[in-house]
């Protein structure tokens, strides 16, 4: 007997032939634009060596894609996204677990897992080979470039410490590492490096604990030497995966103001992914909202916090605790949860979920990021700016079309 539930006869589950064949066409057309990408990678460099828009950013993403091919439907994951990080600044990315915040930035270094297909550009101001576009780079085997520029211009916090760190080695032996290979090859000069570099992030007893292994590190040590780790080589740019998720609240605004610090002694850029508006708060000076795999707001922190605008942004700020608040006051929460992306409809990812949504347009189109003040991007029909409403009647004008063509 079947443990799952029957319907009409069919299992939960059953994929009719006709879906399975829709799928495999989508599939196939996704793959085939990726495979042609791929084919001209490492052909002729003008591919992957272009123009950026602005000279003062460290890293632009452009309609970025990041896909995942199943038997049963196209995760889209990341789903084009498109933004810049400024040098010597902090960009945050916010949203929901399974929005697609840390896919977006493995891909700068293409270290998302085989299975996962990237598209789209990410260029990279590289102190070493000039304007770079990663994503061609990270699909070249065996890349001399994108290797040269992995730890040493562009490093990574990541989320977990005790599992980013191996137990089979000393702290300062994986520190080493990155300095050996992108810095000096003199294992003394190496070790002094490193040695250095823990001092500078707060690790007290340098000399001990270069020859300790992570087990005997505490949460809020292991996470400075992982910091450590990533600054050794003095990268242009840090990405920082919720680097603070699994520290205690003493111990995380350390680590934050500590960033903040090493941020102006090093001149580097941060892109900051968490869920965590508090911390975006205090770190960035610019935010991405991101949901079900786009950004659907974008804006300078304090424009952010002062003026939200999309109905998944004001819901966010909403949900967070207001010290002063009254007792009887219930926390605000968004109702729902994130749907997986797979076999979407053509219409608004937030659209169960909106209370302002408009029946017969979110659930038939999807918005497009538009610009709505200087700086400020936000992806929705209803909404009270002029180019938000120019959207709106140009989308609704077309459904309309749409429909006479139908009927015809």
């Amino acid at each position: 007997m079947s443990i799952f539930k029957k319907k009409d006869n069919k299992e939960i589950g059953y994929i009719s032939a006709k879906t399975s064949s829709q799928i495999s066409r989508f599939n196939r057309k996704v793959t085939k634009k990726l495979e042609k990408e791929r084919e001209n990678a490492g052909k002729d460099p003008a591919l992957y060596t272009t123009k950026m828009k602005d000279s003062n950013n460290i890293v632009e993403f452009d309609n970025v894609c990041t896909y995942f091919f199943t038997d049963i439907g196209t995760v889209r994951a990341v789903d084009g996204v498109t933004f810049e990080v400024p040098k010597c600044s902090t960009v945050g990315i916010v949203g929901e677990s399974g929005c697609g915040k840390s896919l977006t930035c493995k891909a700068i270094l293409g270290i998302n897992e085989k299975k996962c297909v990237s598209s789209g550009q990410i260029l990279f101001d590289s102190e070493q080979h000039g304007e770079v576009e990663l994503i061609e780079l990270a699909n070249q085997r065996k890349s001399d470039k994108i290797r040269s520029i992995r730890g040493k211009e562009i490093s990574m916090i990541f989320q977990e410490p005790m599992v980013a760190f191996s137990p089979m080695y000393t702290i300062g032996n994986q520190i080493n590492e990155a300095t050996l290979l992108h810095i000096t090859k003199d294992k003394k000069k190496a070790k002094e490096i490193s040695m250095e570099v823990m001092r500078k992030v707060g690790i007290a007893n340098v000399e001990k604990r270069y020859n300790q292994y992570p087990h005997e590190f505490s949460g809020g040590m292991l996470q400075r030497a992982l910091i450590a780790m990533a600054l050794v080589c003095n990268p242009k740019l840090l990405i920082a995966d919720e680097p603070t998720t699994a520290l205690d609240v003493t111990i995380q605004a350390q680590i934050l103001e500590l960033m903040k610090e090493l941020q102006k002694d090093f001149d580097t850029s941060i892109l900051f992914i968490t869920h965590d508006l508090g911390v975006v708060a205090k770190m960035c000076d610019r935010v991405a909202v991101m949901y079900l795999g786009k950004i659907v707001e974008s804006a300078d922190a304090k424009e952010i916090y002062a003026n939200p605008q999309h109905p998944y942004t004001r819901g966010l700020i909403g949900s967070v605790h207001k010290i002063g608040s009254k007792k009887e006051e219930r926390l605000f929460s968004i109702e729902g949860t994130v749907p997986l992306a797979m076999n979407l409809p053509e219409a608004c990812g937030f659209y169960d979920r909106c209370d302002v949504r408009i029946e017969g347009l979110c659930n038939r189109a999807e918005p497009e990021l538009v610009e709505v003040a200087p700086g400020h991007k936000i992806a929705c029909f209803n909404c009270p700016h002029e180019a938000c409403k120019e959207q709106r009647a140009r989308v609704e004008a077309l459904l309309k079309e749409k429909e006479g063509a139908a009927n015809e």
